[in-house]
């Protein structure tokens, strides 16, 4: 994304809004977007709004159909298992990166998000924080090309983890209990284990979306 010299342009501004909120809730599947309430939201007019859909649309983050504007499929139960294929391959490279090459682990850092996912109530933030756990790992890893493309499943990892909580009354509680599972890995430089404790939290997680599609 780039900026005016004077600051965040309009077309960013409603970019990241619908990438950060629109897109991240289960409720717009199957949905049209409103260009006209983004815009009132977000205090643009609808052109920057339809310049950040065009830039979405070109992301596969939503799909513009002529004459009804811009439309948020469903995730399929393909598009989970690719996603979680996907996400899988990334953290499992991350936490071989950092155990093998003996990086500094953020174990500090993503102990403390599990803090605060034990502290909030709300779902919306439990999984932002979810996605912010994740992201510290593969940050670790010291890719900044990886880190981009992990970023750019945001939308889609917060989706689909909302589906998944709603799915099991408990299934924050394990989160926890899983998340705890990969710092402890990770903690140890114990590379057989965090690799265990990867595919097992993606493996639990996937069977919970896989039961709404």
């Amino acid at each position: 994304m780039q900026a005016t010299a004077r600051g965040t342009s309009g077309r960013d501004k409603a970019y990241e809004f619908l990438r950060r909120t629109v897109l991240t809730d289960p409720a717009m599947e199957g949905a049209f977007i409103s260009e006209q309430d983004v815009a009132e939201q977000v205090g643009v007019s609808r052109t920057p709004v339809r310049e950040a859909l065009l830039q979405l649309a070109a992301e596969d983050l939503v799909q513009l159909v002529p004459n009804r504007g811009a439309y948020v499929a469903p995730l399929s139960g393909r598009d989970l298992r690719e996603l979680f294929e996907l996400r899988g391959m990334m953290e499992r490279f991350a936490a071989h990166k950092i155990i093998t090459f003996r990086r500094p682990a953020p174990v500090d850092e993503m102990r403390e998000v599990i803090k605060q996912q034990r502290a909030t109530t709300a779902d919306h933030e439990f999984i932002t924080l979810d996605h912010h756990f994740h992201s510290l790992m593969v940050d670790a890893a010291g890719n900044a090309m990886l880190s981009k493309a992990y970023a750019n499943l945001r939308a889609r990892q917060i989706r689909a983890g909302l589906i998944a909580l709603s799915r099991s009354a408990d299934r924050q509680h394990k989160v926890l209990s899983e998340h705890d599972a990969i710092v402890r890995a990770l903690a140890s430089y114990d590379l057989d284990s965090a690799l265990v404790a990867i595919d097992y939290h993606h493996q639990k997680t996937l069977e919970l979306q896989l039961t709404a599609t």
